[in-house]
């Protein structure tokens, strides 16, 4: 069962998305399948838009007569939601990887994850200003930390970990984030994150390339 359904499946919100998967409706139509007047399904598609849930999937007219009707539809990016596939997969990913590849090998390949998922162009400014941009770039992936300066530069010190599921196998995981915010930041980025238990913490070192 996904986070979302665990949450959300037995509200109106969640009846709504359960709808929306599968296929785009109009207010109209929700309304009508759930029994709901037209305003109160408005409200909960506007909850839904500012959460990145659900977005409008275009224009619906019948006929030559009255207002078209936008239909809703799932937000591209909104499909995470829903799934529990992503962490195990990788998981079996890396167990695969790692049985035909030796250790430095799989950090090889870490490395260059990392290097695909940066943004293209490092950030410009101060190195605060790009460490800042970094603790960003982890807190978008799921992370949270806070960014704390240390001498000669920051520390990027966090409270858990949004890939623990693979780290806890694959330390080498870490490495593909390490060289994501290098490449991010135009700055050196060392790891020297939290094993030591079974709930991993993200550090990371950040000083002037």
């Amino acid at each position: 069962m996904s986070w979302w359904t665990r949450h959300f499946g037995g509200t109106t919100r969640g009846r709504i998305v359960a709808l929306l998967r599968r296929g785009s409706r109009s207010v109209e139509d929700l309304a009508a399948e759930l029994g709901l007047t037209d305003n109160a399904v408005r409200a909960q598609l506007v909850t839904l838009q500012r959460d990145g849930v659900v977005a409008p999937m275009g224009i619906r007219r019948e006929g030559t007569v009255g207002k078209p009707a936008t239909e809703y539809g799932i937000a591209p990016d909104a499909g995470t939601l829903f799934s529990n596939a992503y962490a195990p997969v990788l998981v079996s990913l890396l167990d695969v990887l790692g049985e035909r590849h030796t250790r430095q090998e799989l950090v090889s390949l870490m490395r260059t994850v990392g290097r695909r998922l940066a943004p293209e162009g490092a950030a410009k400014g101060s190195l605060e200003k790009r460490a800042k941009a970094a603790a960003s770039m982890l807190g978008e992936l799921g992370g949270d930390a806070d960014l704390v300066p240390v001498d000669g530069g920051w520390d990027i010190r966090g409270h858990g970990c949004p890939l623990a599921s693979a780290v806890v196998g694959h330390p080498e995981t870490c490495r593909a984030v390490e060289t994501m915010l290098a490449e991010a930041t135009g700055t050196t980025v060392r790891e020297h994150c939290d094993r030591s238990s079974g709930a991993p913490c993200c550090r990371f070192n950040i000083t002037a390339a």
